[in-house]
């Protein structure tokens, strides 16, 4: 090989890395695809849907799922956020990936709709439409961002800390 296919070759790697790290990024911008429950991937730890979803729980009558640990469900929970009224995400300091955030949604009427702990960076939750209060508590800190859920894939909320 020549030093010019090299530095070709170099380049074009270079480049395939970069959109393929940008990628995880796009969440907010685009809701994609088709829903992936019939898919035989079952990699995900306790995954009983398939296409590496996470297990989906019920707590009263609002569905949710979290996850994103592993490639599988990011890509997974990333391809269903358009299916499920409500996606939240979760990143530390330089955008890292966060999982264990407490996760409150309290209804317009101020009742609790749903408490739990996200297992990983990305949360999806089936909430009937209306206006809801969404509390993240990471370590000590906690936020709040006010959402309107008005149909699959509308409502989207990103958490941020400066902490680890």
């Amino acid at each position: 090989m020549t030093s010019r296919t090299t530095g070709r070759l170099a380049a074009a790697l270079l480049v395939a890395a970069a959109s393929a790290s940008m990628a995880g990024g796009a969440w907010a911008q685009q809701a994609s695809g088709a829903s992936g429950g019939t898919a035989t991937d079952l990699s995900s730890a306790g995954n009983t849907n398939g296409g590496g979803l996470p297990q989906i729980e019920q707590q009263g009558d609002v569905s949710y799922t979290s996850g994103g640990v592993g490639l599988d469900e990011s890509r997974a929970l990333l391809r269903e956020q358009a299916h499920w009224p409500l996606s939240l995400r979760f990143t530390g300091p330089t955008s890292d990936y966060l999982s264990g955030v407490h996760v409150r949604v309290v209804g317009g009427k101020g009742g609790e709709v749903l408490s739990t702990e996200s297992m990983g960076p990305y949360m999806l939750v089936k909430l009937p439409p209306g206006n809801y209060t969404v509390y993240a508590k990471y370590k000590d800190q906690e936020k709040k961002q006010a959402v309107t859920v008005a149909g699959p894939g509308k409502a989207k909320a990103a958490f941020h800390w400066n902490i680890q």
